[in-house]
């Protein structure tokens, strides 16, 4: 039996939005505003993958009521669909870039119909995270694609939108929705729902405003213009902000560690004039780095070690590069993320002042931070003494013990007493550093390291950088550092064997570019092979 939606097909709408956006909200949203206008609507959901691989899905279709002199002996509702049809999606809504893109890959968003609605913010995906080397995409060639993947783009920063508003994600892109004109209801009608909601209503009303505001204006093709758009009851100047920085400043200033370092350091500053004037910033960064992360005498083995490389650098007096670099990498190793650090860190007022300003925590409003925790064997291991560690390491039980413990993890409330004490006994530890089994073992990979740049410095200065910059392969934790490990100690074998030829600065640079390709090794591996053949 025919009715009158024979061969009419709806608005389809999808929406790609991460957990805590409020996407299915958006989606119900959407839902209310065509209801109550008499259209027939649904929404629909799936789910997506944890650990920001893929967001949840939500498809709205929308159909028009029946007009007054519509044919109803037939069915007087409409069969609607689950889920988007690549290539029949008219709206689709991204909570950030990277989703946008898929929604182009996947065939939601197609250039002869598609109106695409997408924040600029990015939120980087597992793959760009867990890279080697820097996995970040580009910004601007995603942009360009989703604005080639579309029949009409609207873009701006409506994360940065919502959170000046106080608000959600999901409020901005409603309003972006509404400003864009691309569903046939007036901005009163959209925002009704948000009143009905009757939840955080002024400042999802305030986002809204933003959003629609960005969507009416008019957009450049192929750029998407940051949006410049004051939220909220009053405006605040260039001035205030500068004076609530300054205070800020001033808070963390009173209560960091680093505030406390400056006049044990000042003999060693002013042993820093004495070094290339290219690198002296860099180094003392890396003094204040290294005694606040042990000890001013510690400071002191840093200086000691970039003077060994400011001695045999071949440019002194330009960019001393090979000291610069020297001063950077030293640094950056000498600070190596142990347990110790990470308590450390966890609890810097710091990091706290900052986590109240980022959830605009009130100064009446109680906060809790709550920390998840995984630690391995390696880890446990690695901060207790060398010869304990060791032993402990090679012990089956204990490493049974280990994951009995932990294979759940742990989660620690930092701002409570019992989570805050524990995290402070670690980080008070610092003393007992140099006895611990990484300790030893990343000083005397220092030194090995060091040695072999230094032995090819005078000859082969390009080389000696070359090997330094291979420093940046050791980073992370967990299987990512062992991988990194391992690329360092066969790109430190392949220099040695490279000493000598004339393309060996080049050659070893190829290595470090291919250790960071790939986590695998692979392409390493095949770039390892084909230096020994020549």
């Amino acid at each position: 039996m025919s009715s009158w939606y024979s061969g009419r097909r709806p608005i389809t709408l999808a929406i790609l939005a991460m957990g805590g956006e409020g996407g299915g909200v958006l989606a119900d949203w959407i839902v209310a505003v065509a209801e109550q206008a008499d259209y027939v609507a649904q929404t629909t959901s799936v789910a997506g993958v944890a650990q920001r691989t893929g967001a949840t899905v939500y498809y709205v279709e929308i159909y028009p009521p029946l007009p007054a002199a519509a044919d109803r002996s037939g069915r007087d509702e409409p069969v609607l669909s689950v889920f988007p049809t690549p290539g029949e999606v008219d709206i689709v809504i991204a909570s950030e870039l990277m989703e946008a893109g898929r929604a182009v890959q996947r065939g939601f968003s197609t250039p002869d119909r598609t109106t695409l609605i997408t924040s600029t913010n990015r939120v980087y995906s597992i793959d760009e995270r867990i890279a080697m080397g820097d996995g970040r995409v580009d910004s601007t060639a995603l942009l360009t694609a989703v604005q080639q993947g579309s029949k009409q783009l609207v873009s701006a920063d409506f994360m940065a939108i919502a959170e000046q508003a106080r608000s959600v994600i999901s409020a901005s892109l409603f309003g972006a929705l509404a400003g864009s004109g691309a569903l046939p209801f007036t901005r009163a009608q959209f925002e009704q729902p948000i009143r009905d909601f009757g939840k955080a209503v002024d400042q999802s009303l305030r986002a809204f405003a933003g959003g629609f505001d960005a969507a009416a204006r008019p957009s450049t093709p192929g750029t998407s213009q940051p949006v410049d758009i004051t939220i909220g009851p009053r405006p605040v100047s260039p001035e205030e902000r500068k004076e609530k920085e300054e205070a800020r400043r001033n808070r963390i200033a009173a209560t960091e560690p680093g505030s406390l370092v400056g006049p044990a350091l000042r003999p060693l500053a002013e042993e820093v004039t004495g070094l290339p004037s290219a690198a002296r910033s860099m180094v003392l960064h890396g003094l204040v780095k290294t005694a606040m992360y042990q000890n001013p005498a510690y400071a002191r083995l840093y200086l000691d070690r970039v003077r060994a490389f400011a001695a045999v650098d071949p440019d002194p007096e330009g960019g001393a590069r090979l000291t610069l670099e020297a001063a950077r990498h030293l640094a950056l190793w000498m600070c190596y993320q142990d347990t110790i650090q990470v308590a450390l860190q966890k609890i810097r007022r710091h990091r706290m002042i900052r986590i109240r300003d980022e959830a605009r925590a009130e100064p009446d409003q109680l906060m809790h931070v709550r920390e998840y925790l995984h630690p391995q064997i390696d880890e446990i291991t690695d901060t207790l003494p060398a010869r304990l560690g060791a032993t402990l390491r090679r012990s089956k039980a204990f490493q049974r013990l280990v994951r009995a413990v932990t294979h759940k993890g742990m989660t620690v409330n930092t701002s409570s007493i019992t989570g805050y004490t524990m995290l402070a006994v670690m980080a008070r530890m610092r003393p007992l550093r140099p006895r611990s089994l990484r300790y030893v073992r990343e000083q005397a990979a220092i030194e090995q390291w060091m040695r072999t740049a230094l032995d090819v410095a005078g000859s082969e200065p390009d080389l000696a950088c070359e090997i330094v910059e291979c420093q940046g392969l050791l980073k992370g934790y967990g299987t990512t550092y062992e991988h990194g490990t391992g690329s360092f100690d066969q790109i430190m074998t392949a220099a040695r064997a490279l000493t000598g030829r004339s393309d060996a600065a080049a050659r070893l640079s190829a290595l470090r570019a291919a250790a960071l390709a790939d986590e695998d090794g692979a392409t390493l591996s095949s770039e390892l092979a084909a230096v020994v053949s020549v």
